[in-house]
């Protein structure tokens, strides 16, 4: 059931924000002090009355990852002035429609950053080196044969890492991956300046998929980049590459890459994102044993969750009459 703040409800003038996905507590209350908030349980889905009933009075939308902003939902929100994203990518929102309806769009770039980028530098050492946790004493064989065994054939700083798309947080892994030693390469469609490349060194595809030893995935969510990694990427990987996915899940073909690592036992991947979310039973990538699966959780920190819930300055300024800080235009 959706509660609304009783410090502001029905208060005149007052506007109505539509929080429709989990924010940090803080940032709701700050939210209160100023608005009408009504907060939808996850849930809940769009087509709930008791959601397009709280649609219908919102003057601000503020949603996550799981909230489609499009068309139909906007013709159900006659009021609504803006919409904000408490994160990153604006893939579930429809810019063109907020724009046919002025609804303006604001986010929160570069709010979990920090939390990426250590996730994916994680997930190259899961990939690499071999950790146990020792719960009980061992006997002097075994201790012994324990540390031959978990001898890892490689470290990340005899390791090339290839960086497919150098923005945001590609760039900030790459920073990471150089004070690692690594060899770092990258490639991106854009002219980027050396300042911002912390060592790392331009390559066109072939050569980013052949010599890397570790691919980190970190392009952006526009329509032409589904499917960017397919079957001819894949066959131009080494046969041990790792491959990590923190971006966004329709960026790779699920097929592609479950056949590549399963003629490929050496090769490892590391899959934090999904199409769909949550997938089902028959997502191609389940039960392949060097294809690990994380739900969606690169991001998943309590500070980054913060950070990106503080959208609601944003929304704050738009209703305010001021202009806020991070639009997307």
């Amino acid at each position: 059931m959706s509660t609304v703040s009783s410090a502001s409800k029905g208060a005149h003038g007052v506007p109505t924000v539509l929080v429709a996905e989990p924010l940090a507590p803080d940032c709701v209350t700050w939210l209160r002090e100023r608005c009408t908030v009504i907060e939808r349980p996850f849930s809940d889905t769009p087509t709930n009355p008791t959601f397009n009933e709280a649609l219908a009075q919102a003057d601000a939308l503020i949603v996550r990852t799981y909230t489609a902003v499009n068309a139909d939902l906007l013709a159900k929100a006659p009021k609504l002035r803006v919409v904000g994203r408490a994160g990153v990518g604006l893939d579930n929102i429809d810019l063109h429609a907020c724009r046919q309806r002025s609804v303006r769009v604001v986010h929160t770039p570069g709010a979990n950053t920090d939390a990426v980028v250590e996730f994916v530098v994680a997930c190259m050492l899961d990939a690499t080196r071999h950790r146990l946790y020792l719960q009980a004493p061992l006997a002097e064989t075994d201790w012994n044969k324990l540390r031959d065994e978990l001898v890892s054939e490689r470290q990340l700083s005899s390791l090339t890492l290839g960086i497919y798309g150098l923005g945001r947080i590609g760039s900030r892994v790459a920073r990471a991956a150089a004070a690692l030693n690594m060899r770092v390469i990258y490639l991106d469609t854009r002219d980027i300046d050396p300042a911002q490349r912390h060592g790392a060194t331009p390559v066109d595809r072939e050569t980013l998929l052949a010599q890397s030893d570790i691919i980190s995935l970190h392009v952006d969510a526009r329509p032409e980049n589904r499917n960017l990694l397919n079957a001819d990427a894949f066959g131009r990987m080494r046969s041990n590459a790792v491959f990590i996915n923190a971006a966004r899940g329709f960026l790779v073909d699920p097929f592609a890459l479950a056949e590549f690592m399963i003629a490929h036992p050496r090769a490892t991947a590391i899959i934090d994102v999904h199409e769909p979310e949550p997938f089902g039973p028959d997502y191609p990538l389940l039960d392949i044993d060097n294809i690990h699966l994380t739900p969606h959780i690169a991001a998943a920190t309590r500070d980054a969750k913060t950070a990106m819930s503080w959208v609601v300055k944003d929304i704050w300024k738009v209703l305010s009459g001021e202009p806020p800080e991070h639009e997307a235009l």
